[in-house]
């Protein structure tokens, strides 16, 4: 198995990519430690862990990843387990899109504190493990928002430029110490997330994505787990979010330009 034996530990992991992902890991040998605020998710995610595989071992944690104490708390008690961490998987995140005047400033907060810090005070949390060993792998999700502002997205699109900087950064800097960074483009994904940001999300952005399809969060988890194993840097599913990924400079002029051309539609009625 690839990771047999490894520690994997996974937030977000109650639902949507980070439960996909955790479950392929399982299947390869790892032991997982999922961290995320809901116990009964928690508890129903470890049960269907447990299920694929009898003798992986599974851990759980309840933590708000925005709660940096909170988050240190957890992975101390999960590497007291389970060990030091081999694997990182960053899938906690939010999304509230809506219009930029009419999203309360509380949003703007909250979504910078779950998708950048979150992610951040996870890294913090495992990098001297991942150091005194001189190996561990990183993998933030970020977005193809990250790689282009949409409109509508004006709270989440920041949270996840700045997660994508800060997994660039990262790379050079953690690569002599032995410990590879992967930051993922997820395209639309059928998710909780999802469908928690369709309620509030403008006809405009709706009509702009509503082209690209949907994929489903095991095959987005197939995608980041082979990045894994080839140790890739950007791993983006699918061919929409490879060419957004190698050209978004490139492309940006127009796409911006069909994204105009939709709101200014859609206005005249």
């Amino acid at each position: 198995m690839k990771f047999e034996g490894q520690h994997a530990i996974v937030t977000g992991g109650s639902s949507g990519i980070g439960l996909e992902t955790a479950k392929l890991l399982v299947r390869e040998g790892a032991n997982v430690t999922l961290i995320a605020r809901d116990l009964e998710k928690l508890r129903q995610a470890a049960t269907a862990l447990e299920k694929l595989s009898p003798d992986r071992e599974i851990v759980t944690e309840v933590a708000d990843v925005a709660d940096r104490t909170q988050v240190e708390t957890a992975i101390e008690k999960a590497c007291d387990r389970l060990g030091p961490p081999d694997i990182l998987i960053a899938a906690a995140g939010m999304a509230r899109p809506g219009y930029f005047s009419e999203v309360a400033i509380a949003v703007f907060e909250r979504t910078m504190a779950v998708n950048y810090f979150g992610a951040l005070y996870c890294v913090r949390a495992v990098l001297p493990r991942m150091r005194q060993r001189s190996r561990g792998t990183l993998v933030l999700i970020a977005s193809g928002a990250a790689l282009i502002g949409l409109y509508g997205y004006t709270p989440y699109a920041p949270s996840k430029f700045a997660l994508r900087g800060l997994a660039e950064a990262l790379r050079g800097e953690l690569k002599p110490a032995g410990i590879h960074v992967s930051v993922v483009y997820p395209p639309d994904t059928d998710t909780p997330q999802l469908a928690a940001e369709n309620r509030t999300k403008p006809p405009e952005t709706k009509k702009m994505t509503e082209t690209a399809g949907i994929w489903t969060a095991a095959d987005v988890a197939k995608a980041i787990v082979r990045g894994i194993e080839k140790r890739q840097f950007a791993i983006a599913p699918g061919l929409e979010m490879t060419l957004l990924n190698r050209f978004h400079s490139l492309l940006a002029p127009g796409l911006n330009w069909y994204f105009d051309r939709i709101v200014a539609k859609m206005r005249k009625f």
